[in-house]
């Protein structure tokens, strides 16, 4: 009796940790805005893949999933009393169950996306920005820049803000892509006016904590960081890159970049190293950030025209070595890359992945190919070294796959399934 109290109550403990330790995902780039997670997960799946807990319909778009208190939450597009709109929804991340809906947008993006390149034509031209969660609120940016705040509990508006009425926004082909980043109070997007470009948001009452700045936005969406001990928000706009002070928009550095047509992908900071890549010709960066008492700057590392194109596949960095998917337009078979970040080297490529998106789990790379396939790969320069792979989805998939809780959030311009990757007991 002792021996099977003793035993109930490790197992209790364990499990209790494993809820303890898992990490909510509950913005686009992850809890820790660098794309990464130390939760772990199995290394070794059944031969048909991860145990599907639960799949949904999620028509069109490329919103991912973000995922914080047993709530999971995407926008997809739907017909509202006959008019396609924009919708964030929120689901039961145990069961799938939708919970709510809310219309923040319509769906007119001046062309095709679903027509894009891709062979299967499944849709595409739906949301692409993923809601940010902070406690019982969500943040949502809807396509034509308005930002919106709702209840987690039911969906309900707190408040919104209008770039395109308010600050004079200046929307983009395809319109906006972007989702809104959250660091302590604020959140953080761009789409202003002149003068009013980039924007610090009260997450209280949507009051503006600072604006400033002329530079003309793009589907990148921006990122928090502490560099040289100093907290920044870096956003990638058609200027390039520009880093502010998270509490007053003081510019601290720049590094220009050139823009053609769209630049889709986050920078990526490695220390005091900050990697960017755009299509269209453009290719790949980086700079390295000096500080000289309180002034800062950018020197540009390398730079290689028209290489190592992300297009919008933002990689993770994991000690120096940056993992992605590098290719444009190569839909179906652009490669997974290793990338030594400080001189641009070329350490290993796999192809087949296409324009997908990538997130470091525990130090291993899980990857999510434009086809569905769900891949997880040894996060190392030496080699390619595959561990797990399963096609998991149908659709496009030009999302970002994302863990918490010991599951796997994964959808497509069809689809959004939950995958069990949990570490079991005898692992």
């Amino acid at each position: 009796m002792k021996t099977f109290l003793r035993a109930t109550l490790f197992v209790g403990i364990v499990f209790t940790g494993m809820e303890l330790f898992a990490a909510d995902w509950p913005q686009y780039r992850g809890p820790a805005h660098d794309g990464s997670t130390p939760e772990k997960i199995s290394t070794r799946w059944p031969a048909a893949g991860p145990e599907q807990l639960w799949k949904i319909e999620t028509p069109a778009g490329f919103s991912s999933f973000s995922v914080s208190d047993r709530k999971a939450f995407t926008q997809v597009a739907r017909n509202i009393e006959g008019v396609p709109r924009e919708v964030c929804i929120a689901v039961d991340a145990k069961t799938g169950k939708e919970l709510w809906a809310y219309p923040v947008g319509f769906v007119k993006y001046g062309h095709d996306g679903g027509n894009a390149g891709s062979s299967d034509n499944k849709g595409g031209d739906g949301p692409r920005s993923t809601p940010t969660v902070d406690g019982d609120r969500v943040y949502v940016m809807s396509s034509d820049l308005t930002l919106f705040c709702l209840n987690v509990a039911d969906g309900k508006k707190i408040w919104s803000r209008d770039l395109m009425k308010e600050h004079a926004g200046r929307n983009i082909s395809w319109k906006n892509a972007a989702s809104p980043l959250l660091d302590g109070d604020l959140i953080f997007v761009a789409g202003g006016g002149e003068g009013e470009a980039l924007l610090g948001i009260r997450t209280k009452d949507g009051s503006v904590a600072w604006k400033g700045e002329d530079d003309m936005m793009t589907h990148a969406t921006p990122v928090a960081a502490t560099i040289l001990e100093q907290r920044q928000i870096i956003f990638f706009t058609q200027a390039g890159l520009v880093s502010v002070m998270p509490e007053s928009g003081k510019v601290l550095w720049r590094y220009k970049f050139p823009f053609r047509t769209s630049t889709a992908a986050s920078p990526v900071v490695c220390g005091d190293i900050v990697f960017c890549s755009a299509g269209y010709g453009v290719g790949a960066g980086a700079v390295k950030i000096n500080k000289s008492g309180s002034t800062f700057s950018a020197t540009e590392l390398w730079r290689k025209q028209n290489q190592l194109i992300n297009h919008w596949s933002t990689p993770v960095h994991k000690d120096g070595y940056l993992y992605g998917m590098f290719s444009f337009k190569q839909y179906d078979r652009g490669p997974l890359k290793c990338i030594e970040v400080a001189t641009g080297k070329e350490m290993w490529e796999q192809p087949g992945f296409g324009p997908g998106n990538v997130v470091l789990v525990d130090g291993n790379i899980l990857a999510l190919g434009d086809r569905g396939q769900l891949v997880l790969t040894e996060g190392t320069p030496e080699k390619y070294n595959e561990l797990a792979r399963a096609k998991v989805v149908e659709g496009k998939c030009w999302s970002t796959p994302v863990v918490s809780g010991g599951r796997a959030y994964v959808r497509s311009t069809t689809e959004g399934v939950c995958l069990d990757v949990s570490v079991k007991l005898a692992e």
